[in-house]
């Protein structure tokens, strides 16, 4: 199956409006922009008035935004760990441990999470708990063998959380976050870089990229589709059916979520699945579109292979 590049015209307006959809059809990976296809609540409106609060110190207004951003999307890591963070920050520990739980569940190799999990255990006087996730900082130490890019942070969330445990249960109090989140003026290269990427086949590169658009977008669906296509590539195809379903929650009919999940259907061998996403495309479109005639390939191409 053919692979073709990722075009980039109008990638500058993706995150100077709300959900200017980038994502579109595909074939072997290709995608034409933009792919307009509007959800009833934009998450990444409240994602970034959580952020901007966030930025200046202002939790109480931050939790409050991101917690309208895990109501419609709880699978997401990165808004579950910043209201978990927010809510440490104003002293409120109690609260923190879901949305840090969250994180971890959605993301089990958020350092940040898993320190600030720990750390909030420790101080609740939650021992056992906090040594879980002092182990499983250690095993990613092990893993890492110093080499990796959070090699750093590792250590230090391993530093932080052995100290918290060693103080025992404390007064709660707010706890500084560490966490930095990247400014919006970053976002387009950012974008950019990772579709460069993409098309150089560069994938474990593109998705370091889109994870920091992610961190500083909040849930955009065309950021979690390319999250998927590059996963997918690499054959991680569990999470990348799980990026695109995140970003189908979010936006029913984007168009090239709906193609490139009809793809990875098609290359787990379900037919039928692929079918159905195509469907949904033909309804979306009406006249026609480049996404569904991409799809409507690939299955052509599919149907011919086993006959």
């Amino acid at each position: 199956m053919r692979y073709r590049s990722l075009t980039l015209f109008a990638v500058c307006a993706l995150f100077t409006a709300p959900l200017a959809f980038a994502a579109g059809g595909g074939g072997g990976g290709g995608g034409s922009m933009p792919s307009q296809s509007a959800p009833t609540y934009d998450p990444t409106v409240d994602y970034k008035k959580g952020a901007d609060a966030f930025a200046t110190g202002d939790y109480v207004e931050a939790a409050k935004a991101f917690k309208k951003v895990v109501s419609a999307v709880p699978k997401n890591p990165q808004a579950n760990y910043l209201l978990g963070a927010s809510l440490m920050a104003q002293g409120d520990l109690t609260r923190a441990v879901k949305p840090l739980e969250a994180a971890v569940r959605y993301d089990e190799k958020m350092v940040d999470a898993r320190r600030d999990l720990g750390i909030t255990q420790a101080k609740l006087g939650k021992t056992e708990k906090a040594t879980e996730q002092l182990g499983a900082l250690k095993a990613m130490q092990e893993a890492c063998g110093g080499i990796c890019a959070n090699a750093a942070k590792i250590t230090d969330g391993i530093a932080k959380i052995e100290a918290a445990i060693a103080a025992g249960p404390q007064a709660q109090r707010g706890v500084e976050p560490e966490v930095r989140l990247a400014s919006a003026e970053s976002l387009d290269a950012t974008y950019v870089a990772a579709v460069s990427l993409i098309n150089e086949h560069r994938y474990d590169a593109a998705i370091a990229k889109l994870d920091e658009a992610l961190w500083a977008a909040g849930p955009h669906p065309d950021v979690l589709t390319y999250l998927g296509f590059a996963n997918r590539k690499l054959k991680r195809y569990d999470q990348a059916e799980a990026y695109y379903r995140a970003a189908l929650d979010i936006a029913p009919t984007h168009r090239g979520a709906l193609e490139y999940y009809g793809e990875l259907k098609l290359e787990r061998g379900d037919v039928a699945g692929a079918k159905a996403n195509l469907a949904k495309l033909e309804g979306i479109c009406g006249f026609g579109c480049h996404e569904a005639d991409e799809l409507r390939r690939w299955i052509m191409e599919r149907r011919a292979s086993v006959s």
